[in-house]
């Protein structure tokens, strides 16, 4: 996605050859315009699918998701990362770790937003070792519900998430894939990979 690809290389800052800052659009502030096009975007890509749940994790996917959500016309579930006094039992539950946080996170959604008879769609803002990707992954399975796939905002190409999902069958849609960020520069993958 050009748009997006434009908005890393101008206003993303590259803190490391793995941790790229794009808390100015997506992560802190967000683009509601940019974030519009990305709904419109997935809704190209996954729109054929009958999905009947988005389902994301609390918080940078929120964003890219509800516009999905708005587009395609279904509800956007987010996995909750700390237990509040309203989500107290009948969850499904999964570990994810984050290495740019270097914390372990039990994520929880509950058992009322997804049935057997959903067909989700998991959208999240980055993919690079794909723990996030997988805990979703994780709660889909847990609820019986099938799995049209994981909506990529970007795609950090150069760690093994994205090839670890897609060797599972999964189908991955990244509208952004990083090559590279070394030497303080992004680069970008040509090609898209497939399933």
């Amino acid at each position: 996605m050009k748009q997006l690809q434009e908005k890393i290389l101008t206003d993303g800052k590259v803190l490391s050859e793995s941790v790229l800052k794009v808390d100015s659009f997506l992560n802190h502030q967000i683009d509601p315009l940019l974030m519009q096009e990305i709904g419109d975007e997935f809704a190209g890509r996954f729109g054929k699918e009958a999905i009947t749940k988005i389902l994301t994790i609390e918080s940078s996917g929120i964003a890219p998701a509800v516009m999905l959500g708005l587009k395609l016309g279904v509800p956007v579930v987010f996995a909750r990362k700390r237990k509040s006094l309203t989500l107290i039992d009948q969850l499904y539950t999964a570990s994810v770790h984050s290495f740019t946080k270097n914390e372990t996170n039990e994520i929880s959604v509950s058992k009322d937003f997804i049935k057997s008879d959903d067909v989700v769609l998991i959208i999240d803002d980055f993919l690079a070792n794909g723990q996030a990707v997988l805990g979703l992954v994780d709660i889909v399975e847990q609820a019986d519900a099938a799995l049209a796939g994981a909506g990529i905002v970007i795609e950090k190409g150069f760690q093994t998430g994205g090839s670890m999902i897609r060797e599972r069958g999964i189908r991955v849609e990244s509208l952004a894939i990083i090559s590279s960020m070394a030497n303080g520069k992004v680069e970008f993958h040509q090609e898209v990979p497939t399933v």
